[in-house]
């Protein structure tokens, strides 16, 4: 049997603001220390009143904007209400049915991934499991956090448009300064719902898998639900709607608990926060402000430069290598050569752009071959002197005159009458091999398309 895999995403990623939430506390989830960054409010106190983070709502505007999100004129925060351990109030402040931004789409290859919609909430505080210990501590470090959560349509086809579409917001979270989105570190957490249907106009049964937390997991987590489930139908059974987390040691997903419906959280307006109303004037200046995105770069890097797909992408994936390459190409050098050696010689952070592109303009001129080149890199790296001060220490001077590289030719030719005699009979290598012997001689001076050329037309006759 046939079954057509339908897939949402929902993705929450903690935001880069000097504090948390709904308090002052500072927002470092990743501090080592245990309960720090805490105060009353954060920890749930009676009597205490959170106030919202100013910083955290323009953050996710942004988000909303890059994304073609419509802004509603109206939002609040509103309380969910469920207990756990690391949910210090018993109920987290989050957003219902008025959330900042809603609609909007994600173009993924050919595709619009549509988004349901973005909104604002808190984080909880983290659980401690002590090595063979019966008992779980809290940190409450990342109580109270700002945290994004996305929720897309189910548009999705399969894990790799998945992973794709969940990499390209990672980009724009990063692109937007909105946050770091570093999944290793939890800043970044990828939820999965998924079912399967032989009939596209009736879905399946939903499930949902918690809190990936890599794209390798996505993918591998996707693949193996839709092929549980499938096993599960053809076996004559039925898929449960339940939410199930992924082991990453078996490779497979596992049944945690029923899935909660909206009305288990049972969802009213936050009391102790005003709703929000924004002016059409003050969105539009966070639109003005919206730096270039990735698509954008794309495109616009493939037409200025006519790079390849390939180095374009390292570029736009890459945001500062990309700022480092668009300052060497402004110095006036082909874009295409300059795009080369950055991509060989990665590591700049010794040499200035403006250095980088007088190497690549002597390379363009013929004034240093690649492997000069490679030794001024390489000496810029260590010393940080300009290219002319290593060029002149080091006598780097490219050899272009003909009558002065056809001589050493007739020398090298002279004394390797081997392979000479294996170029007549067609053998390329031989031509190679003499001018390896060439280049050798000269100590890599001499220009190498000048030295093939007029070695080949010695040899020829």
């Amino acid at each position: 049997m046939n079954y057509t895999p339908t897939i949402g995403l929902e993705i929450h990623a903690e935001l880069k603001t000097k504090s948390k939430m709904f308090c002052s506390c500072k927002n470092d989830p990743l501090e080592k220390n245990p309960n720090v960054n805490v105060c009353p409010i954060c920890l749930g106190h009676p009597g205490t009143l959170p106030g919202a983070n100013e910083e955290a709502i323009q953050k996710v505007i942004q988000v909303g904007l890059a994304l073609g999100c419509e802004i509603p004129e109206k939002s609040k925060f509103d309380r969910k209400n469920y207990f756990y351990p690391d949910l210090p109030k018993g109920y987290q402040i989050s957003q219902y049915d008025q959330p900042l931004c809603k609609g909007g789409k994600l173009k993924i290859g050919e595709r619009d991934i549509r988004i349901t919609r973005v909104h604002l909430e808190e984080d909880t505080g983290r659980l401690v499991h002590p090595a063979g210990a019966d008992y779980s501590l809290v940190d409450f470090n990342r109580a109270g956090v700002p945290l994004m959560e996305l929720v897309t349509e189910p548009d999705i086809a399969n894990a790799k448009e998945a992973v794709a579409f969940a990499k390209e917001l990672q980009l724009i979270l990063r692109y937007l300064d909105a946050s770091d989105a570093d999944m290793e570190k939890g800043q970044m957490r990828v939820e999965v719902n998924i079912s399967l249907s032989q009939n596209t106009k009736k879905l399946g049964t939903k499930v949902e898998i918690k809190n990936l937390n890599s794209f390798i997991v996505v993918g591998k987590a996707i693949k193996y639900e839709a092929k549980r489930q499938k096993e599960v139908l053809e076996g004559g059974g039925k898929v449960v709607q339940e939410t199930r987390g992924w082991d990453d040691m078996k490779g497979e997903t596992f049944s945690q608990r029923e899935k909660e419906e909206a009305h288990d959280y049972r969802y009213f307006p936050e009391p102790d926060l005003p709703p929000f109303h924004f002016a059409k004037q003050d969105i539009e200046k966070i639109r003005s402000e919206l730096p270039e995105l990735p698509r954008q770069r794309r495109e616009r890097m493939t037409k200025q430069y006519k790079l390849s797909e390939n180095e374009v992408e390292i570029f736009v994936q890459n945001k500062e290598l990309g700022e480092y390459f668009e300052k060497v190409a402004s110095s006036d050098v082909s874009p295409k050569l300059a795009a080369n050696y950055i991509l060989t010689y990665p590591d700049f952070s010794g040499i200035s752009a403006e250095n980088f592109a007088r190497v690549v303009a002597l390379i363009d001129n013929n004034t240093l071959s690649s492997t000069m080149a490679k030794t001024v890199f390489e000496e810029m790296l260590k010393s940080g002197k300009n290219p002319e001060e290593i060029i002149a220490a080091e006598g780097l001077i490219q050899i272009t005159d003909t009558n002065e590289i056809e001589t050493i030719a007739k020398e090298i030719i002279a004394s390797n009458p081997k392979a000479v005699e294996d170029f007549q009979k067609g053998k390329q290598n031989a031509l190679q091999f003499l001018v390896g012997q060439l280049m050798a001689k000269t100590h890599g001076k001499a220009s190498p398309a000048l030295a093939t050329q007029i070695l080949r037309t010695l040899l020829t006759k």
